[in-house]
């Protein structure tokens, strides 16, 4: 995959039980409490570190490849 990788200490995929399959990144870092931090997430997108997917004009994180990515990491 050509998503880069970020540390995520403290992070995996128990983050996202329950997560749709994708997500608008403000709403992702709400999820995964970081909301009062929304701008790290936005570039944590900017940098190709989240797998994101473009619906329309929304960038949407795909929370169902970095799903599987952090499983594949474990």
């Amino acid at each position: 995959s050509g998503t880069k990788r970020m540390d995520m200490e403290g992070f995996g995929p128990e983050n996202l039980i329950g997560a749709p399959p994708i997500m608008p990144w403000p709403k992702f870092a709400d999820w995964i409490g970081m909301g009062d931090e929304p701008r790290v997430v936005e570039s944590w997108v900017q940098r190709g570190y989240l797998p994101t997917k473009k619906v329309g004009k929304r960038v949407m994180i795909n929370v169902a490849l970095l799903v599987r990515q952090l499983l594949e990491e474990e």
